[in-house]
């Protein structure tokens, strides 16, 4: 059994012989790191490796906006572990906040970065989730000997209306939505299910006063822009959430908990909505 770079794996398990892939990462899914060939181990990924050791973590170099890097990920994890069995995709930028601000290329970059990894995950995750495995040279391998899989969209409420960001934000997010919904159709018959994650204010632990809104050189969510008043009186459970508490929706998602969830999206914001 490999399990890539899931933190929460004891509160919901994936299938036994699962291997999963997360495709992208950013801060608001820290615990995920990326399989399949070696790179210099993170921090994140050192603390995870001693803390659940049945825990397979492999830090991969990889762009959400690249149809070369998906596939080459997909091919090493096929050529590694024989199979492929959840996708997680989380990318997110923000751009400009207003659309006076916003210029064709920031809207290009938001697209890039929010909607277009959605796509090849829905494109070229299916194929690979369906190609059956012997018992591998590995510990705890299993046969694989029917296609199934999960893919995972972690996006946000811009997805679901207008009016929390900017414009670029607010359509890339749409479009990360619409990829979720219309792989219901694109996947039948193929045993894959696709979901949608819409987390509202998440706290990463980062001042981001002065952050850089056009992504040139780094790109957080906007949690803490907002004060604790603010918090209190727009959020249903008055605070903003946690990583993990998404993450672990991710891992009902990624697992056999989730197995007649398909299409869905799933709002994780605390009652902001």
């Amino acid at each position: 059994m490999v399990r890539l770079a899931f933190l929460f794996r004891d509160s919901f398990p994936l299938p036994p012989q699962a291997t999963m892939c997360p495709f992208h990462v950013r801060p608001l899914t820290s615990s995920f790191t990326k399989a399949c060939s070696p790179s210099p181990a993170s921090p994140t990924a050192n603390t995870a490796s001693s803390s659940f050791p049945n825990t397979k973590i492999i830090p991969y170099p990889s762009s959400p906006s690249s149809e070369d890097s998906t596939l080459g990920l997909i091919d090493d994890i096929l050529n590694t572990w024989g199979r492929l069995d959840v996708w997680i995709c989380s990318s997110g930028l923000l751009g400009p906040p207003s659309i006076t601000t916003t210029t064709p290329s920031d809207l290009q970059k938001c697209w890039e970065a929010n909607a277009v990894g959605p796509f090849f995950a829905l494109k070229y995750a299916p194929p690979a989730m369906g190609k059956l495995c012997e018992k591998r040279n590995y510990t705890n391998s299993e046969v694989k000997d029917q296609g199934y899989g999960s893919i995972v969209v972690v996006g946000s409420v811009a997805g679901g209306y207008g009016g929390c960001w900017g414009p670029c934000y607010t359509m890339s997010s749409h479009a990360a939505l619409g990829a979720v919904r219309s792989g219901v159709a694109v996947l039948k018959g193929t045993g894959v299910r696709i979901n949608h994650i819409s987390p509202g204010q998440i706290d990463v632990g980062v001042d981001l006063k002065n952050f850089d809104m056009r992504g040139m050189t780094a790109q957080l969510p906007p949690a803490s822009l907002q004060s604790k008043e603010s918090q209190h009186a727009n959020i249903g459970l008055e605070r903003a959430g946690l990583p993990t508490e998404v993450a672990r929706v991710a891992g009902f998602l990624a697992s056999g908990f989730s197995s007649y969830i398909t299409g869905a999206n799933l709002v994780v914001d605390g009652g902001a909505s």
